[in-house]
C-alpha cells in the first residue's frame, strides 16, 4: 500500500480532534474488542455454568502478532480480564514499561482457563504448581511454533512439577479490519518494531539487567530482520526521479 493510500484511509478514519476526554481512535477500538472478547460467554466444563472467558480466575495466556507468530505467554491467578488488560491498555507490567512487548504487535489472544482452581486462594501452593506446569507446556508450544525458536518472555517459566493436561482454549481477534488496514503495511510495522527495540536498547543501557532481557533484545532483532528482509524481497525498483 503505498503512502497515499495510507493517507487517504487514515484521513477516514474518525479521530477524535476536539475533546481531551476522548481515545485516539486505534486504542478505543483495542479496548472494544478486547472487552468483547474478555465478555464472551463460554462453558464451566466442570459446572456447566456460563462464564466470562475473562472472570476465569486461573488461566495461562498467549499473545499472537499479525503473522500468526506467537510472542508472548502468561499466566495469572487473579482473573484473565485483570492480567490481560494490565499488558494492553495501562501499561501495568514489566514486559510493557520494560518495552519487551509492545500492545499495538498483539493482533490476536488465546487463553487456557483453568476452571477446576476457581475459588482457590492466590497463596494455594498445589494449585500454584498445576498453573506454572500449564504455563510452561503453552510456552513450550510456542516456542516450537515460533520461526525463530524464541518469543519474547523475559523469563522462562519454572520447570513442571506436575503432570498437567492442556485446557479447552478460547481466542479472539483485538484488532478491527479498520485498524487492521492501518497496522499491518509492513513499512509501518517495521518503524513501529524499530523503534520498541530502540527503546529496548536504552532500557538495557541505563540498567544492571538479566540476561534474559537480551534474549528478548536478540529476538526481537531477529524479528525485525525478517520483516525487514521480506519487505526487501517484496518491494520493486522504483527509480528517483530528478
Amino acid at each position: 500500500m503505498a503512502v497515499e493510500e495510507q493517507q487517504g484511509l487514515l484521513s477516514e478514519v474518525e479521530i477524535p480532534t476536539d475533546s481531551i476526554t476522548e481515545l485516539p481512535f486505534e486504542t478505543s477500538e483495542l479496548r472494544r474488542l478486547l472487552e468483547i472478547f474478555l465478555n464472551s460467554l463460554v462453558e464451566n466444563p466442570l459446572t456447566g455454568a456460563q462464564l466470562k472467558v475473562g472472570n476465569f480466575q486461573w488461566g495461562v495466556y498467549s499473545f499472537y502478532d499479525y503473522d500468526n507468530e506467537p510472542i508472548y505467554v502468561g499466566q495469572t491467578k487473579e482473573s484473565l480480564r485483570t492480567r490481560i488488560r494490565r499488558h494492553l491498555t495501562n501499561q501495568r507490567t514489566d514486559a510493557v514499561a520494560m518495552n519487551v512487548l509492545d500492545p499495538f504487535e498483539v493482533y490476536k489472544i488465546v487463553v487456557y482457563p483453568l476452571p477446576e482452581l476457581e475459588g482457590k486462594s492466590a497463596s494455594d501452593a498445589g494449585a500454584k504448581k498445576i498453573l506454572d506446569a500449564l504455563e510452561h507446556k503453552i510456552y513450550s508450544q510456542a516456542i516450537i511454533k515460533s520461526k525463530f525458536n524464541a518469543i519474547l518472555n523475559e523469563k522462562e517459566p519454572p520447570a513442571p512439577q506436575v503432570e498437567v493436561s492442556i485446557p479447552n482454549s478460547y481466542e479472539g481477534i483485538i484488532v478491527s479490519d479498520d485498524v487492521k488496514r492501518i497496522r499491518e503495511h509492513p513499512d509501518i510495522r517495521i518503524a513501529r518494531r524499530s523503534q520498541t527495540i530502540s527503546r529496548l536498547s536504552q532500557v538495557i543501557s541505563e540498567r544492571k539487567v538479566q540476561k534474559g532481557l537480551r534474549r528478548v533484545l536478540h529476538t526481537q532483532a531477529k524479528r525485525l530482520e525478517w520483516l525487514a528482509q521480506r519487505r526487501l524481497e517484496s518491494a520493486s525498483d522504483v527509480n528517483d526521479a530528478d
